[in-house]
C-alpha cells in the first residue's frame, strides 16, 4: 500500500541544538537521547540517506525492517510510522514528513551490488556499506560487520512491482523535503549519505543532506 502522509513540523531551525551538513558519500553517527528529534533534510532533492538505528543500551538489538513493516502493515515509512528493533522494541517514531514515503526494502549499495546492478568495473566505487563499516569501526569495538542490517532509505523511491520485484524509480522527494524522527529511547543513528553515481534516480548526482536535532 503506497501511503503518502505528509505532515509539516512546528520546529524552527534556529532553535535546534545541533545543525550540520553531510556531504554525499560521507557518513554520520550520533546518539539520540529519549525525546530528542532528528530532522534529515534532502537539500537538493532525490538524494538517498541510507540509515540504520540501534538500541544504544543493547547494541545487538538493531532496527528491523521486518518488525517495522509487520507492526504497521505497510512496507513504506511515513508520518506516524514507528521504527522497531528485532525484539519488537519501539526505537523511534516519524513525527513530521514532507516527502511522504520512504523505502524499507532496497537496502544499501555495496561493492557487490554495484557489480550486479551496473557492471563489473564498478567494484572499486565507494558505497554505503563501506561507509557504514567505517562509522561502526569508530564505536570502540561495540559494533562489527554482524551488526549491519537492512536499512531505511530515506527519500528513496523503490516501488514493488505486481510480480513482487523491486524497481529503483525516480524519486518522490524534492529540494528541502525533510523527515523528523523522535527517539523513544537511547538510540544510535548511523547514516551513509549515498555516494551512488550509477543510478539515474538522482540524475547521477549525489548531493548533501542537512541534519538538525532538537531536545523535544
Amino acid at each position: 500500500m503506497a501511503v503518502f502522509n505528509r505532515v509539516e513540523s512546528p520546529r524552527k531551525a534556529e532553535e535546534a541544538i545541533y545543525d550540520t551538513t553531510v556531504l554525499a558519500g560521507d557518513g554520520w553517527t550520533r546518539e539520540l537521547l529519549p525525546g530528542q528529534v532528528l530532522r534529515i533534510v534532502d537539500l537538493e532533492g532525490n538524494q538517498a540517506a541510507d540509515t540504520l538505528f540501534y538500541d544504544a543500551d543493547h547494541p545487538e538489538d538493531h532496527y528491523s525492517a521486518v518488525s517495522t513493516i509487520a507492526g504497521q502493515g505497510n512496507i513504506y515509512l511515513t508520518a506516524g510510522s514507528v521504527l522497531r528493533t528485532e525484539s519488537g522494541k519501539e526505537l523511534l517514531t516519524i513525527v513530521a514528513d514532507t516527502c511522504g514515503r520512504h523505502d524499507t526494502l532496497g537496502g544499501s549499495c555495496s561493492a557487490q551490488s554495484n557489480t550486479v546492478r551496473y557492471s563489473p568495473d564498478k567494484l572499486h566505487m565507494h558505497n554505503c556499506r563501506d561507509t557504514f563499516m567505517l562509522q561502526l569501526s569508530k564505536r570502540d569495538g561495540a559494533y562489527s560487520k554482524r551488526d549491519l542490517a537492512p536499512n531505511v532509505n530515506f527519500f528513496m523511491n523503490v516501488p514493488v512491482t505486481p510480480e513482487g520485484g523491486l524497481e529503483f524509480a525516480d524519486g518522490v522527494s524534492s529540494p528541502g523535503a525533510y523527515v523528523e524522527l523522535k527517539s523513544l529511547c537511547r538510540t544510535l543513528v548511523l547514516i551513509s549519505n549515498c555516494p551512488q553515481l550509477n543510478n539515474p534516480c538522482n540524475a547521477y548526482n549525489p548531493t548533501p543532506i542537512r541534519l538538525l536535532i532538537w531536545d523535544q
